[in-house]
């Protein structure tokens, strides 16, 4: 047999087992040169001043390099020692180490740079669709258009070269350093089984359980007042990451086998075969894979959380515009306000307009702060608070010792938490008027232009109102004291009038409510795209790792399938054990992700929006869906490998 002959044979067999390699690859490469030729491509000049698009991409492209790199160097490993026998089989028949090593290099050659090449024509049919889709995340009006660059062409050729030099390294260190026993004991001397759980792994797995439950404690305090200072802040988040990615580790080096242990102990050791095929099978091979799985589950809940986080801005961009601007259009100047209305008016569009005069006093809350000032290093109690009356706010009555307080954000509310009585001391110039304090109401009703982004308003008799304003602290006012917001009758009108209102010039504060909800969309829409197709990435490459380790343990325990077969189970029989084995195998590192997305999420979700659970619960069930994929391909490829087993 030729060289040539074994060289088109192996690539044969490679494609027929690998494909899921060669499909991730193919993947890999048509998302980078995508990524790549959205840097050069025409139409980002258009969205460069507003999203910072190019670097936005560069940025991307550079990890998803390292995500790619790290996925085919580690497939590699894992298909180099899987034919650790086919090598040392090579090496009997009287073929050298560098004969080997230049048949290994030449196959790779074919496979590795063949992929490349449909990856890349894939790429480029792919980029104006990719290119779509950021546009309509981010907002930017630009025509998408079919644009091939010879430089992120050259770009990518370079990067998977190099990719591909290192992993011929990687082989040809592994060659070299095997000799021919060593070569046929490889694969059961990494996989490392374990005959009996010692009393240390029992210790480790119930600490492990242990630290990933502080650490989630912890986190649910991080913002609820607990931790004041910003070197108590630093502390607790050091705390939580250590905890819980060590605590991670110590879950599937001790606590999985732990768990596993005492359920076999609970039913005396007499498992039927679908607890054989799995539960056992679980017990011992999942420690092995510790570190990997610790990594894999790390990096999906920081995919998700951050994606999350992304969507729940994206999603609450309209809300928070709504809590900032309570009106379609915000003015301060009467002249802007007529100016704009009269050009409403030309354009006979029907609008309402409302016009609060609004004070800045300073408030001494002392008594309503339900956090300890002194921790956080506070020395006043005393905030510069807007003041309104009460006849500017519809269905408020109020007497005149009475104060309430409206529209406070929901960031200030974790660490400045409000008494639900008590007193305000409200100071102008010279006075100095206490008032009953009746609670907090969510509704925002001035711009956060006089709230300072997110103080609450405080809400006074009209006859209280008038005092402070004739005893105004001059040092604390704002250079304009009216708010004068423009809403429109039909909704349908805002798109249109926005277009207006951005050609019209304002001598003083003017802001559209439409025009900060689409520049923050475009802000979080163009991190989701970055997130969304890393996380895809990520997903993929570390969904096919995790095949390929089943797809090895399959054939490992072919001989297993073999005995089971004549000993009279059926084919069904062993497939439910598969089943359940994959079950745990794809599902146990989806759910601890997922629960450690969930806090982190959780703990901070309110700076980032004001919808939590929505854009959350989809980011999660889209993840689960795509990575239950590989959990369904592992089993089917499985049942061909009990097929064959008899």
């Amino acid at each position: 047999m030729s060289i040539n002959t074994l060289i088109l044979r192996n690539l044969k067999k490679n494609l027929k087992n690998y494909y899921l390699y060669v499909f991730a690859l193919i993947f890999s490469v048509a998302l980078y040169f995508a990524f790549v030729t959205l840097q050069y491509d025409p139409a980002m000049t258009e969205a460069k001043g507003s999203i910072k698009g190019a670097a936005a991409i560069r940025t991307a492209s550079i990890l998803l390099v390292a995500i790619v790199s790290i996925f085919l160097l580690y497939a590699n490993s894992i298909f180099i020692k899987r034919r650790s026998k086919e090598i040392g089989l090579f090496q009997l028949i009287g073929m050298t180490k560098n004969e080997i090593f230049k048949l290994l290099s030449l196959e790779n050659l074919l496979l590795y740079f063949g992929s490349l090449v449909i990856g890349i024509f894939i790429g480029f049919s792919a980029s104006k669709l990719i290119l779509m889709i950021l546009f309509k995340m981010t907002g930017v009006k630009g025509v998408a258009a079919l644009h091939f660059s010879v430089e992120a062409l050259l770009q990518t050729l370079i990067v998977f070269t190099v990719i591909y030099v290192l992993i011929m390294l990687m082989n040809f260190t592994f060659i070299k350093r095997q000799t021919i026993l060593s070569l046929f004991r490889v694969v059961s001397v990494s996989e490392g089984k374990v005959k009996k759980l010692s009393l240390w792994e029992m210790l480790m797995g119930v600490f492990g359980i242990i630290m990933i439950i502080c650490g989630y404690y912890v986190s649910s305090l991080l913002f609820g007042g607990d931790f004041t200072s910003m070197n108590e802040l630093f502390l607790a988040m050091t705390f939580i990451l250590a905890s819980v990615i060590i605590g991670t580790y110590l879950f599937y080096k001790g606590s999985v086998s732990f768990i596993a242990n005492m359920i076999r102990k609970k039913k005396d050791g007499y498992l039927n075969v679908n607890e054989v095929l799995s539960l056992s099978s679980i017990m011992f091979r999942m420690k092995s894979n510790g570190l990997l799985l610790t990594i894999i589950t790390t990096v999906s809940a920081l995919a998700i959380g951050l994606l999350s986080l992304s969507y729940i801005s994206f999603y609450s961009a309209e809300k928070s515009a709504e809590d900032s601007l309570p009106a379609h259009f915000t003015m301060t100047n009467n002249e802007d306000a007529a100016k704009f209305t009269k050009a409403l008016e030309s354009a006979g569009i029907d609008f309402m307009e409302k016009r609060i005069e609004v004070v800045q006093a300073e408030a001494n809350m002392e008594s309503i702060l339900d956090v300890n000032l002194e921790e956080m290093n506070i020395k006043s109690s005393s905030m510069i608070l807007p003041v309104v009356s009460e006849k500017s706010i519809p269905g408020i009555e109020l007497d005149s010792e009475e104060t309430l307080l409206t529209g406070y954000n929901d960031m200030l509310q974790k660490f400045m938490t409000l008494k639900d009585t008590g007193v305000i001391e409200l100071k102008g110039k010279t006075l100095n008027i206490e008032q009953n304090y009746l609670g907090l109401n969510e509704e925002f009703v001035l711009p956060f232009y006089f709230t300072g982004g997110g103080m609450p308003v405080a809400i006074v008799d009209d006859t209280v109102y008038s005092r402070l304003k004739a005893d105004l602290n001059p040092e604390v006012q704002l250079e304009h004291s009216v708010f004068i917001g423009i809403n429109l009758t039909d909704k349908n009108n805002v798109e249109k009038v926005n277009e207006l209102f951005k050609e019209m010039e304002f001598s003083g504060r003017a802001d559209s409510q439409l025009e900060m909800s689409t520049t923050q969309k475009a802000n979080m829409g163009l991190i989701m795209f970055i997130v969304g197709f890393l996380g895809l990435t990520f997903l993929v490459t570390s969904g096919c790792i995790l095949y390929f380790k089943q797809m090895d343990q399959s054939e490992d325990e072919k001989p297993n399938y073999t005995i089971l077969r004549k000993l009279g189970f059926t084919q069904g029989d062993l497939l439910r054990g598969i089943q359940a084995k994959q079950a745990f195998n794809f599902g146990i590192p989806l759910v601890i992700g997922l629960m450690h997305s969930y806090f982190a999420v959780k703990s901070g979700w309110f700076f980032f929006g004001t919808e939590l659970w929505m854009p959350m619960i989809l980011v999660m069930v889209l993840y689960t869906i795509l990575y239950s994929i590989f959990g369904i391909l592992s089993v089917i490829y499985s049942k061909k490998v009990i097929k064959d087993a008899l």
